[in-house]
């Protein structure tokens, strides 16, 4: 096949390294492949020997009418020049302005892949105003993704997009895990817990990612200050919106919950830990989940969509309705009180991460779509 012109739209340069480095440097194998993201720094990427070329462009992440006007510009601008042959745009922003600009620029080929929606939680005219905006992105795109099944349901549910316009790649997930970077790690485990002063036959709970409102962490601490003393729950992650102080509050009664405010090593404390919880309101896809299985363990977390395909009930891990600190605190207990249940779990979860969620599988059905489009 011919290489050909592609052009990867997203917001941050986060987003790239964490979910889109292995796609690219398969897709640069065969394309030409570009990054439009919101940098300062074109050069982010070369550390990871990545043959792409960075196009940074200013893309706020937060509404900004009059930045989010002159981004469109630039984008519409951008696309004219290069007449890139398929446009894929990932994260909210970047996809309204991304499709917007593609459609006005008459790219031939736009794709967007949702990873959840940030209306999900609202209500009222917010609710309504940023399910418009994801309805306009649909509109304006010639094929769309959701990172899980449970989410493409809900999209078509929510007469978000039509039935027959959006897919789901393998099994789902943005990018699939690395299951040679997330595995148990025994040496690793017993190094993380000497430095947090864990014993070795405490149980741990883990929570990982941004500490705010949205996650459950709140939820979390109070179901978490229910079980006894010889349990602990770490938090790993910047905190958003001083959460750390609500939850000390919370947990005044309970000495085991401890806070590390930022890790470039995910893996060695999902090793560390027993138990994997995201007591989440709203998820894409939720990977952490399936980079915690990798390291086998059990995970916690509450039903909704994109979670409920991350955990396969009764086998990877148990659900709890979101926001029911009752139930989020049952299946703590469950899983603390039982050792046997959490190794045959996390066993399952490993076993299943490795063969259906794979970062090689998602990257070859990436590539295996791309293919078909062009």
């Amino acid at each position: 096949m011919a290489r050909r012109k592609l052009c990867l739209l997203v917001a941050s340069e986060i987003t790239v390294r964490a979910f889109l480095a292995g796609h690219l440097r398969a897709l640069c194998e065969q394309h030409d492949v570009s990054v439009v993201v919101n940098t300062s720094n074109p050069a982010f990427l070369d550390d990871l020997g990545l043959k792409v070329r960075v196009i940074p462009l200013g893309i706020e992440r937060n509404i900004a009418p009059l930045r989010d006007l002159a981004a469109l510009f630039a984008l519409i601008g951008l696309f004219r020049r290069e007449r890139f042959d398929l446009l894929h745009s990932v994260t909210p922003k970047a996809g309204l302005l991304g499709m917007l600009a593609g459609f006005f620029a008459r790219l031939p080929l736009r794709v967007h892949i949702f990873t959840g929606q940030v209306w999900a939680t609202r209500s009222g005219f917010s609710r309504q105003l940023l399910k418009s905006m994801d309805r306009l992105l649909a509109a304006c795109a010639t094929h769309l993704l959701a990172d899980s099944d449970s989410q493409r349901d809900f999209l078509i549910a929510e007469g978000v997009v039509p039935a027959g316009k959006v897919e789901v790649l393998a099994k789902g997930s943005i990018s699939g895990v690395d299951v040679a970077r997330f595995h148990p790690a025994a040496q690793v485990r017993k190094s993380v817990r000497s430095q947090l002063g864990i014993g070795a036959q405490d149980l741990v709970l883990l929570f990982l990612g941004r500490l705010n409102r949205d996650k459950g962490v709140l939820d979390l601490a109070q179901a978490f200050i229910r079980l006894p003393e010889g349990s602990r729950l770490l938090f790993v992650g910047p905190d958003e919106a001083g959460m750390q102080a609500e939850i000390e509050l919370i947990s005044a009664s309970h000495p085991g919950v401890q806070f590390v405010a930022y890790t470039d090593k995910p893996a060695d404390y999902m090793a560390a830990a027993d138990v994997f919880c995201l007591p989440s309101y709203r998820e894409g896809f939720g990977s952490v989940i399936l980079e915690a299985a990798a390291c086998g363990i059990p995970a916690i977390g509450s039903r909704i969509y994109g979670i409920t395909d991350a955990i396969e009930e009764g086998r990877s891990g148990l659900l709890f309705p979101p926001g029911d600190v009752d139930a989020l605190a049952a299946c703590m207990r469950c899983l603390a009180d039982d050792d046997a249940l959490r190794r045959r779990m996390g066993d399952d979860a490993r076993n299943r991460a490795e063969h259906d969620f794979s970062s090689a599988r998602v990257t070859q059905a990436w590539l295996e779509y791309y293919d078909a489009l062009l």
